[in-house]
């Protein structure tokens, strides 16, 4: 095996994985990454099942179950009467190592990660390094970055992959159009230590919650749990997130809540966006910088994680003698169908049925929901399904 050097645009959790991955097997990386420093910001924090059994290697999956929590139930609730359908993760114990979604901040993953390479591949991350332009020739792929002190580098690799996020530079190098939409509703995004366990008879520790004026979710981390609002018809983002309209929206899920004290909160806008193609050449994308998906569900993240398993086995069967262009094609060819209709379909569903306004259509939907939740036969299917482990298997049968 030849050994090759790959250049990485973004040390987010999709990048380092895909660096970790290709150092651990032997090969040169070097990620750079714009930001200084991880930043504390609350990001994504779902990990499911398929995911937390790739990562369970080297300690990185050890690392995040000791800072997270597991969660083997998740929930879809009527919040008037409290009726829910219950989804036991045990019922797929078959199908994984790992049967529960395990509720951790990405920076877990991103710390830990980075600590490993700078154990196993010191040098192998740069922060600090903006990423100016991308682009490939005879010898490879190379790029252009800009140091904290204005200065310029060029740096040239045998393959070069885009984990940059939504404005990818590298996206926008290979000419992918990244068509989609932006859903109307603004997500607020809150933390609290309140204990909405002890006033909400059986909740679970994932729960999507239909409210008399809209919906909400509940979702408990380690220390914390995070609550995602939505404004109501005519309401602004900017007046949700003041501290007054916070503890009154906290409130409207149980009174108690009306004095918890309030960690971080933080608005955001929704896509729901694919890439016309992720491969070009001896470059690729890969994560946000290829798809965008609704967060209901929490498949964005590990879908990306997903991605980069996958075209890292195709660069180490490249450095083995395998034909680059047609392994790349088949990265492509194996996670674009996936992403488009087990991912952002999916999670397009979860968000309308979230939405429905009817008091009669959410009984409808929540009879079916406790229907399947109750059949073990479809439960399973259920939760192959929505773990995102059919996905995965579909994959590998694709190309």
């Amino acid at each position: 095996m030849k050994a090759t050097f790959t250049l990485i645009v973004g040390a987010g959790p999709v990048g380092l994985v895909l660096a970790w991955r290709l150092a651990r097997a032997g090969h040169a990386v070097r990620v750079f990454e714009r930001a200084p420093r991880l930043e504390p910001m609350l990001r994504s924090s779902t990990f499911h099942p398929p995911t937390l059994d790739l990562l369970d290697e080297d300690g990185i999956g050890a690392a995040l179950h000791a800072a997270g929590r597991k969660t083997p139930t998740w929930q879809i609730r009527l919040h008037e009467t409290g009726e829910r359908a219950e989804f036991d993760l045990a019922a797929i114990a078959d199908s994984t190592r790992h049967p529960w979604r395990l509720q951790c901040d990405q920076s877990v993953l991103v710390n830990t990660l980075e600590g490993w390479l700078s154990r196993h591949a010191p040098g192998s991350v740069v922060r600090g390094a903006a990423v100016e332009a991308v682009g490939q020739d005879s010898n490879g792929a190379w790029l252009r970055w800009r140091d904290p002190d204005a200065g310029e580098h060029l740096e040239h690799g045998d393959f070069l992959v885009g984990c940059d996020g939504s404005r990818s530079v590298v996206r926008e190098a290979i000419g992918a159009v990244f068509s989609g939409t932006v859903y109307p509703e603004t997500t607020v995004l809150v933390t609290t230590t309140f204990p909405f366990e002890d006033h909400l008879p059986g909740l679970s520790g994932i729960n999507y919650v239909w409210a008399p004026d809209g919906t909400y979710s509940l979702l408990r981390l380690a220390d914390v749990w995070r609550v995602s609002l939505h404004p109501h018809d005519g309401e602004s983002a900017e007046t949700l997130m003041a501290p007054e309209r916070v503890a009154e929206r906290l409130a409207q899920i149980t009174p108690a809540a009306a004095t918890a004290q309030v960690g971080e909160v933080r608005p955001y806008r929704v896509h729901q966006r694919l890439a016309s193609h992720w491969v070009q050449g001896r470059i690729a994308i890969a994560g946000d910088a290829a798809h965008l998906n609704h967060p209901k569900g929490g498949m964005g993240m590990n879908g990306g994680i997903h991605d980069v398993f996958e075209l890292a086995d195709s660069l180490l069967e490249i450095a083995a003698g395998g034909d680059a262009q047609a392994l790349l094609a088949r990265y492509q060819a194996r996670r674009l169908p996936v992403m488009r209709d087990d991912v952002i379909g999916q999670a397009d569903g979860n968000r309308a049925r979230m939405w429905e306004a009817s008091l009669e259509g959410r009984r409808r939907m929540l009879a079916t929901l406790q229907a399947v939740a109750a059949d073990p036969i479809k439960c399973h299917a259920h939760l192959i399904k929505t773990s995102m482990i059919d996905g995965l298997r579909r994959s590998k049968m694709l190309a």
